[in-house]
């Protein structure tokens, strides 16, 4: 009964996985978590009630682990942001920035290309190139700086 319990543990974490599009992070930790859940929730009840334990288990845990996982992915969002923010401010044209996450690896650059003002509000076209585990992902956008300052990406 223990097999079964941890093999349908893992077959309802690997179904849950399949059903979300988010990153390796994101994924990994819905797996792990499944998993964990699975096994923590197998060790109450007997019969039938084992089963919905373990069950209960296999969602809560791959709740949590996807939380944590989309977590970590949102640190490099925070790295590229803080950057994007100082080559909207302050960098001319042309001039590439850079950003790096230390502990994912993931990193990128932006380049404004063209200043300009809408509606009284001064924008910027950018180019960018995202690398997500060495794997370069590039596209073009547009920023605009918000009332209180901010810059906020319209168009990208």
């Amino acid at each position: 009964m223990k097999k079964f319990t941890i093999v349908a543990a893992l077959v309802g974490a690997v179904a849950l996985a399949g059903c979300q599009d988010f990153g390796p992070k994101q994924g990994a930790g819905t797996l792990i978590g499944a998993a964990g859940g699975g096994l923590l929730g197998s060790q109450f009840g007997s019969g039938g009630g084992k089963l919905a334990a373990t069950a209960a288990g296999v969602l809560i845990g791959a709740w949590l682990g996807n939380s944590v996982g989309s977590s970590l992915d949102r640190s490099d969002q925070l790295y590229a942001e803080r950057t994007y923010n100082q080559a909207f401010e302050g960098t001319r044209s042309g001039t590439e920035s850079s950003w790096r996450n230390p502990d994912s690896g993931n990193y990128g650059t932006v380049t404004p290309t063209r200043t300009y003002q809408n509606a009284g509000r001064d924008c910027r076209e950018f180019t960018q190139t995202i690398y997500i585990q060495g794997r370069a992902q590039t596209g073009t956008g547009t920023a605009c700086r918000n009332g209180d300052g901010t810059w906020a990406i319209v168009n990208g």
